[in-house]
Parts: structure tokens; sequence; C-alpha cells
């Protein structure tokens, strides 16, 4: 099948939808994004990038901090609604029925519905255009356990996160094969 040229644009895909925490714990916001990446494994680093216009923009350029939060497939209407709504006048953990609980080391809230939260301290933000990149060194890690293998690691299976791409949300299907079994061969 023959390949179409297509105008430079952000088609890469899937992408992790996430709620980032980000604010005063007293008031902390959510915003939806999945312009989210893994950035560096050593210092483990996270870029997230928010346009200036959004409310959460300020909220962590001024904190310099911010909480990844990694939601399930059946959170998509959370998830959605969050990246639509500005918290700027709403409360979304009120309005969506999520539970703001403690992080263990920044200084904003963490959502207890969804199993995986990473906590990140901001490092540099570096103008990309229209957005600004935030990249995160992560400083703590809340893993439910009931997302956990039996070796502690996360269980994809057992996480049921979303992907994002195409302007809808997914699930990702099933497993192919752990990485690196080519080497074994």
């Amino acid at each position: 099948m023959a390949k179409i040229a297509k105008k430079p644009g952000t088609y890469l895909y899937p992408l992790p939808p996430c709620l980032i925490t980000c604010g005063p714990v007293d008031r902390p916001n959510i915003i939806t994004l999945a312009w989210v990446g893994t950035l560096c494994s050593e210092p483990p680093i996270i870029g997230v990038s928010i346009r200036p216009s959004r409310y959460s923009h300020a909220l962590v350029k001024v904190a310099g901090e911010f909480a990844v939060n990694v939601p399930t497939a059946e959170m998509v209407r959370a998830v959605d609604w969050c990246g639509n709504v500005s918290g700027h006048s709403v409360d979304k953990f009120k309005a969506m029925g999520l539970t703001a609980v403690p992080t263990q080391v920044i200084h904003t809230a963490a959502i207890k519905e969804c199993p995986l939260t990473i906590e990140c301290r901001v490092t540099q933000t570096l103008h990309l255009g229209t957005h600004d990149l935030f990249l995160g060194t992560v400083v703590a890690v809340q893993a439910d356990e009931a997302i956990l293998d039996a070796r502690g690691e996360i269980d994809l299976g057992k996480a049921n996160p979303l992907a994002y791409g195409g302007h809808a949300y997914w699930t990702l299907g099933q497993f192919v094969e752990r990485q690196g079994y080519t080497a074994s061969h």
C-alpha cells in the first residue's frame, strides 16, 4: 500500500491521557494532558506540555511541581471533562466525584481513583511555540497494589490505562511480547 504525504503535524500515537494535578493542597486543579512523556531514565524525568493560556500553566509555573495521575479506562468521562473545562472557576475534584489525597513529597493533591501517581518537581521549562514544556524530575511514585504483578512491576492489564489518538480514547488491547525478548535467542 502506498504512503500518502501529510503536512507536518502532531500525528504520533498512541499518547497517554493523564490527569495532571497542580496548585495548592487546599485548592488543587486537574488538567487532562496527552502530551506527557518519559524523557530520561536517570534521573527519571517526565515532560508535560501546557499552553500558557491554560489555568494550570500558571499553577505549575509558580509552584514548580505537578503530579501525573494515570487514570483507568473506566475514568474516561472524567479524563475528557477535565480537559474541556477550566479549573479557574470550577472545582474539578468535586464536579467529577474524585478524591483528593495527599502526595508524598510535593505540595499538591493526588487523585485516589487513579492507580498510579508520579510526583514531579520542575527542573526546566522550555518555550516551544504554542506550548511550554515543563521538565519534571520524579521525586515520588505511588502505585496501587492491585495493579502490580508478582515482581512488584506495573501490570498494564491490571492497570487498564487509556490511550489517546486520532481525537479519540482507546484501550491498549492485548499483550504482544516483553521488551528484550529477542535478546534471548
